[in-house]
């Protein structure tokens, strides 16, 4: 493999771990079904530390708008709600016993609207996460060419295929916000 081949396959990496990140993301984002992905990563301050929500309890999503939250200790429970309110993702939770619910309403247009602005600065950070990664990769194209390490057309040829590369993931960025807003515009 030559040099800037070498050097332009290294972004890829970097690019799926935002496109990955982006996928996290999304799931997160209430689209009128109910995730556990919606509440698991919601830190909660517990004796002193913030831990994650799924490390303190089973969720689960017995109906459609519905999430059941069981604490593994009755002590965790008051952290879990405000951390839930804090987290402001849709949904009103409730205390029963040893479990705490979270329902949800019916997505209302202007709450609709309101989650397709949050989707698009989401898109629009991971789209500035692959810009970054561009520019990065193009400097140390251009460095090895200073450093006559690769050729002129070599230098050109990587453009391209970096070019190539970031419209690709730039296209599955696209792809996964357009889904992401007919979910949310149509349940």
């Amino acid at each position: 493999m030559s040099e800037y081949k070498k050097i332009v396959e290294k972004v890829k990496p970097e690019l799926e771990k935002a496109i990955n990140f982006f996928k996290s993301e999304l799931a997160k984002i209430h689209a009128g079904r109910t995730t556990p992905a919606l509440v698991e990563d919601i830190m909660v301050d517990c004796f002193g530390e913030k831990l994650p929500l799924k490390q303190l309890a089973a969720i689960s999503v017995p109906e459609p708008r519905k999430i059941v939250i069981q604490p593994w200790d009755d002590s965790y429970s008051d952290g879990i709600i405000n951390a839930l309110l804090k987290a402001d993702i849709g949904g009103s939770p409730v205390a029963e016993k040893d479990l705490i619910r979270v329902n949800f309403p019916t997505l209302s247009q202007e709450y609709r609207e309101k989650i397709v602005r949050n989707l698009a600065n989401k898109k629009e950070e991971t789209r500035v996460t692959i810009k970054k990664w561009r520019e990065e990769i193009w400097k140390e194209i251009q460095e090895k060419f200073k450093e006559k390490e690769i050729t002129e057309d070599d230098k050109f040829k990587a453009k391209d295929e970096l070019q190539e590369i970031v419209d690709e993931y730039n296209k599955k960025v696209d792809e996964l916000a357009g889904n992401k807003k007919e979910e949310i515009m149509n349940n």
